[in-house]
């Protein structure tokens, strides 16, 4: 029996990563709900009850440490895995995220391989291959091809 699919709240200001992160994400046959700010994501979060939250640090509005804080106070949102991302390195706010409940720290650039390993980890029940295997196989049908450079989003 094939994984259910899973749901992956992307909190990111940047249009283009979180367009790259909802991609992989649908690629390998899960919903993506996305927010740009820590507010809406907080709001996002309580809404549609995601099975793991991939949140930048630095957020308008409401930081990513700070609604990370939130998220575990909230009893209805506590037990989702929390994925900070950061190109800032593991600085206080990092740490403030860390030390409120925070699954792990994951350093921007991210690349392709370590989100697909990530979502297997935080998203595979009973196949652990599952996910990899619809991203990775030769055989896959095309709307589950491998991501390759010219499928990411184009920089002006």
């Amino acid at each position: 029996m094939a994984n259910q699919p899973k749901r992956v709240l992307i909190v990111e200001d940047n249009a283009d990563w979180r367009e790259l992160l909802t991609m992989i994400i649908r690629r390998v046959g899960h919903e993506a709900v996305a927010a740009r700010t820590g507010k809406e994501g907080l709001e996002q979060a309580s809404v549609t009850h995601p099975d793991l939250i991939l949140m930048d640090l630095g957020l308008p509005e409401i930081s990513g440490d700070e609604a990370t804080v939130q998220l575990k106070a909230n009893p209805a949102t506590k037990d989702i895995p929390v994925v900070i991302q950061t190109a800032f390195g593991a600085g206080s706010a990092a740490k403030r995220a860390l030390d409120a409940g925070a699954a792990e720290l994951m350093q921007k650039p991210i690349n392709i391989t370590d989100i697909q390993k990530l979502l297997v980890k935080y998203l595979s029940t009973r196949d652990t291959n599952a996910t990899r295997d619809r991203v990775c196989s030769p055989t896959a049908r095309p709307q589950q091809r491998p991501i390759r450079q010219q499928d990411l989003p184009r920089r002006s």
